[in-house]
C-alpha cells in the first residue's frame, strides 16, 4: 500500500486502515508531537487536527445538544451551555442522522461579524467513526 503523504486532505477511514507504523510515517510529515506515544484512536485524532490546523481551520470535539429549533451546539466536556460552544447547523443534523449525545468532532471557522460562536464546517468524526459510512 502506497502511502500518500502529500494529500491536503485526511479522512479518518482511510486513517483507521492504516497500521501504526503508517500512521506515524504521517506523523512525522505533519510534525505531529509525541505521537510515538499515542495509541492509535489518539494519533488518529491528533492527525485529523493538524491536517485541520494546516488548512487554516481549527478542530474540535464536543458533545452535541440539539435545539428545539433544529440546530445544535457542541459543548465542551462540562455540558453547560458556554462562549465556548460549537454551533452546528440543522441541515448537518439531520445530512448525519445526529442525536443529543453524539461525540462530533471537526473542522471549525471563527465567528463571522455578528455571529456569537464558532461554527462547525465539516463534520470529521461521530462516536469515533467515519461520519461517511
Amino acid at each position: 500500500m502506497a502511502l500518500e503523504v502529500e494529500t491536503t486532505e485526511i479522512k479518518i477511514n482511510n486513517l483507521e486502515q492504516m497500521t501504526l507504523t503508517e500512521l506515524g510515517k504521517i506523523a512525522q510529515h505533519y510534525q505531529v508531537k509525541g505521537y510515538t506515544q499515542m495509541k492509535k484512536k489518539e494519533l488518529i485524532f491528533a492527525l485529523l487536527k493538524t491536517a485541520a490546523e494546516k488548512e487554516g481551520y481549527l478542530f474540535a470535539e464536543g458533545v452535541l445538544e440539539i435545539m428545539p429549533d433544529g440546530f445544535g451546539f457542541l459543548r465542551p466536556s462540562n455540558y453547560l451551555p458556554s462562549s465556548d460552544d460549537i454551533y452546528i447547523s440543522a441541515s448537518q443534523i439531520r445530512r448525519f442522522d445526529l442525536r443529543t449525545g453524539d461525540l462530533v468532532s471537526g473542522k471549525v471557522r471563527p465567528p463571522k461579524e455578528n455571529e456569537r460562536y464558532y461554527a462547525l464546517l465539516q463534520v470529521g468524526v461521530i462516536n469515533g467513526m467515519d461520519p461517511e459510512l
